[in-house]
């Protein structure tokens, strides 16, 4: 079982900056991937950035550039550091992590809102 735990949302205006972190309850090693997902009102959930154990990342067209997935292997934390918030990132933020063991499970934080102001 990974407990996942957010934290850093909250209300900024348009332009400004905001970091997210993701504190998992067990070694991220044994996590394949982790990342973030966001939804907005009214819509679906949507992939936002993804680290994998090695290193890699992936992001969403729409916050390349504005957005840095890392992680910190010592204190088994995910960040996403958000430059040039627009409104259109606001949403619930959720963390997610798959396990290294088969067969992969998905966990999933509570979530966090980012709520951003133009």
């Amino acid at each position: 079982q990974v407990q996942l735990v957010e934290s850093g949302g909250g209300l900024v205006q348009a332009g400004e900056s905001l970091r997210l972190s993701c504190a998992a309850s067990v070694s991220i090693f044994s996590i394949n991937a982790m990342g973030w997902y966001r939804q907005a009102p009214g819509k679906q959930r949507e992939l936002v950035a993804t680290i994998t154990s090695g290193g890699s990342t992936n992001y969403a067209d729409s916050v390349k550039d504005r957005f840095t997935i890392s992680r910190d292997n010592a204190k088994n934390t995910v960040y996403l550091q958000m430059y040039s918030l627009k409104p259109e990132d606001t949403g619930v933020y959720y963390c997610y992590a798959v396990t290294s063991a088969f067969p992969p499970r998905y966990y999933w934080g509570q979530g966090t809102q980012v709520v951003v102001s133009s």
